[in-house]
């Protein structure tokens, strides 16, 4: 479980892991044993465009991943915003790219980073333009995609099927091949 909190935001003293009864029973969670705040740690909603654009699938590269690892489009969901329109403010501002169609492919727990990914097939044109966050884009043909065994990755073998493709997945090897960086 992530646990970024130490010490209680109200009134400074340390955090404690402390039972409690709760609706669906006792829970241990971090709690001030002086003012009776507790930190919920509960995930966190992160948005995943599987963007179709020109025929074929587009991958980015993060500026701070390794040269050959390739992922969807993602983003933090921020106050005041519905799913669809966070989605679509992420692929603006990620490629400058206008959606035209979304579609809800599912939502996955993605749990070794405390988030619920809410996964959408975005269909978009336009001219791409990078973000400062990426590095690069590629596209891919759906015959071509593999899928990471991870989050996202799912997302992507879900939304293949529906297109009448049978996902690959990275095995262990490469998967590890894909996050080392380039010698």
């Amino acid at each position: 479980m992530m646990n970024d909190f130490k010490y209680c935001p109200q009134c400074a003293t340390p955090l404690e892991w402390m039972e409690q009864l709760e609706d669906g029973g006792p829970k241990q969670r971090l709690r001030c044993p002086a003012c009776g705040y507790t930190h919920w740690n509960n995930p966190t909603p992160v948005l995943a465009a599987i963007i179709e654009y020109q025929g074929q699938v587009l991958l980015a590269r993060n500026a701070a991943w390794p040269n050959k690892m390739y992922a969807l489009i993602t983003g933090f969901m921020e106050a005041g915003e519905t799913p669809e329109s966070g989605i679509r403010r992420e692929i603006k501002e990620e490629t400058d790219l206008d959606t035209f169609a979304l579609d809800l492919v599912g939502v996955y727990d993605f749990q070794r980073m405390n988030q619920v990914i809410m996964a959408w097939h975005a269909r978009c044109e336009g001219t791409v333009t990078l973000s400062h966050e990426l590095a690069d884009w590629r596209l891919y043909d759906l015959e071509r995609l593999k899928c990471w065994p991870a989050g996202t990755g799912y997302a992507l073998a879900d939304w293949l099927r529906t297109r009448g493709v049978e996902p690959v997945f990275f095995t262990a090897e490469e998967n590890a091949a894909r996050r080392r960086p380039d010698d």
